[in-house]
């Protein structure tokens, strides 16, 4: 079997935020920006990783989720409980430096993590934890 992963979601907010954030300071290409009935649809991806790509959706968009369960989600959101993603780099100083240095908001500078990993995190406009992995 080979699989690989091609897309995921995660909510926003407020696209333009999320646009700028994912677009101006991680550098991903936006490859789709759908709006339909008020709400928009950006799908953004790594320029040289043309097959994964993360769709940033309006978190209200799913027919199935309740008024409360809306609430619950946009207290998540606020919070940077709701979604999460781990990203990969060759040098995450480097990469922190630089994320820092545009505007992101930081959660967490570089650090050796108990179980091998070093690591820093940010949070999108929406409150999305972004983690960045070192990989050598």
């Amino acid at each position: 079997m080979d699989l690989t992963i091609h897309t995921t979601f995660l909510p926003h907010d407020d696209a333009d935020a999320s646009l700028a954030f994912y677009r101006d300071i991680l550098g991903f290409e936006v490859r789709n920006d759908v709006g339909y009935g008020g709400m928009r649809w950006i799908t953004v991806g790594p320029a040289d990783q043309p097959g994964t790509s993360l769709v940033l959706e309006p978190p209200a968009a799913d027919p199935g989720v309740t008024d409360d369960e809306r609430r619950t989600i946009a207290e998540m959101m606020a919070k940077g409980t709701y979604v999460r993603v781990i990203l990969a780099t060759a040098d995450v100083d480097a990469t922190f430096a630089e994320l820092q240095a545009a505007g992101a908001e930081v959660v967490q500078e570089p650090t050796d993590q108990p179980y091998g990993v070093r690591d820093c995190a940010f949070r999108d406009p929406s409150g999305n934890l972004i983690r960045i992995n070192e990989v050598r």
